[in-house]
């Protein structure tokens, strides 16, 4: 009995020894996933930041001052590519000679000075009075940035350092579509995802791997429409992750990134109307959402859920909605509220889950159309017009708009939001509004 006491007194005092060691460790823990939260929130590596969400948690002066500024930098030529950010650098696509030349710049983000330049050969090309030679985004992950660009002859996809090595590039073929290129790719753990729909069936879908180039995967798309919306990641409830994309032809596709193979597709947009998927698909709870149309005709916003998540091993409808949608912004999604801010300055709120209405408002003041994507930073809600003007509202329940700050330049890219700043790339400039 004594030794059955001892034993069980010993007992006692390991589990108290190894309760205060996971009390000291907990804190130590907790700490480092703060820490590497906080680190990813630092960087924006795509088209809209972290699988396109376009959100950060740090807040940004509604209007902008002078003293706003942390520092404005001056680019050779017009471009509408949206700027990424890894750690302390900025990067962004450009071009000059009329397209002659394709550019790949790195800013250091503190001083707004050029740390290096990379310069591709390429040409001149038809492209939309509205489109730019420079208008896709670059992918940025730990050691590389990524950059493409394509034309009727080519489609080359570059690797640098972010030291500005060039690591890698290949040319996956031409392009076709008369509104010039802007597709922009998008990185998944070792491989680099670049979507390729084209006009009249053509184009494909690649995997490269993002350390060599070497194509991992191509699935052939029947598309019927150029597309210039960016894939999204969506996470089964089983922690299993597709890729998803959007096309006026072919709907909604899922593929499992790392083989390319085809989980499920759903064609659920207006096929009598020749339409564009331009805006890009996003990602609430269990549902997708993705919009399709066209400038002048019907454009749909519908809610999928996929196969993954349903009960039936099916992808179905939820829901959708078809007033005053955007046709090139991208819709935002903060909690239980879904910002569909059209091109015409309409902006709808709804609940993602349902579609229920919330409000919907025009911007006051101005008198434009909307080319950018709506950001969130802290509790503000940013989208920049074509022509540079910035409006500011409250992210609620209730239309609140907080102010216009007017570039007085020419806009049509996406802001970045990293570091605690604001990085926006206009026309001619690059330029940091520092958060508050």
């Amino acid at each position: 009995m004594a030794s059955k006491t001892m034993d069980k007194s010993f007992g006692l005092e390991i589990l108290r020894s190894k309760s205060c060691k996971m009390k000291l460790f907990l804190p130590v823990v907790l700490f480092l996933l703060v820490q590497i939260i906080s680190s990813a929130s630092e960087n924006w590596p795509r088209f809209r930041g972290n699988n396109g969400d376009g959100r950060a948690d740090f807040t940004i002066p509604p209007v902008w001052e002078k003293s706003d500024y942390r520092w404005s930098l001056d680019l050779d030529e017009e471009g509408h590519g949206s700027p990424s950010v890894w750690e302390n650098r900025v990067f962004l696509n450009t071009a000059t000679d009329k397209g002659k030349t394709r550019e790949v710049i790195c800013v250091n983000a503190n001083t707004g000075k050029i740390e290096w330049l990379r310069s591709h050969p390429s040409k001149n090309h038809k492209t939309h009075r509205f489109n730019s030679f420079a208008s896709s985004t670059p992918a940025v992950d730990a050691d590389r940035v990524y950059s493409v660009w394509g034309h009727s002859k080519e489609l080359k996809v570059t690797a640098h350092s972010h030291s500005g090595k060039l690591i890698w590039e290949k040319d996956l073929g031409g392009v076709t579509g008369g509104h010039g290129f802007a597709v922009s790719p998008i990185v998944f753990e070792d491989l680099l995802i670049v979507p390729n729909d084209q006009e009249k069936g053509g184009g494909a879908h690649y995997a490269m791997d993002s350390a060599t180039g070497e194509i991992r995967w191509k699935v052939p798309r029947g598309s019927k429409r150029l597309t210039y919306s960016t894939p999204c990641i969506f996470t089964s409830p089983k922690g299993e992750p597709e890729l998803i994309f959007t096309n006026w032809w072919l709907g909604f596709t899922s593929l499992q990134p790392k083989t390319g193979e085809k989980l499920w597709e759903l064609s659920v947009f207006g096929r009598p109307h020749s339409e564009r998927a331009i805006s890009s698909p996003i990602v609430t709870e269990n549902l997708v959402l993705g919009v399709c149309g066209f400038t002048t005709l019907d454009k749909h916003l519908v809610a999928i859920r996929p196969a993954s998540a349903s009960q039936d091993g099916k992808a179905r409808e939820v829901w959708r909605m078809e007033e005053t949608m955007p046709h090139i912004p991208t819709p935002l999604i903060s909690g239980d509220r879904l910002y569909l801010w059209a091109d015409n300055g309409v902006i709808t709120c709804l609940r993602p889950s349902s579609g229920e209405k919330v409000w919907k408002a025009r911007v006051e003041n101005v008198k434009d159309t909307f080319f950018g994507s709506p950001v969130l930073a802290g509790n503000t809600v940013f989208c920049v017009s074509a022509y540079g003007q910035v409006v500011a509202i409250s992210d609620n329940d209730e239309f609140k708009q907080l102010g216009v700050t007017n570039l007085g330049e020419v806009c049509r890219s996406t802001p970045a939001l990293a570091n605690g700043d604001l990085y926006l790339r206009t026309a001619q400039r690059l330029i940091c509004i520092k958060g508050s």
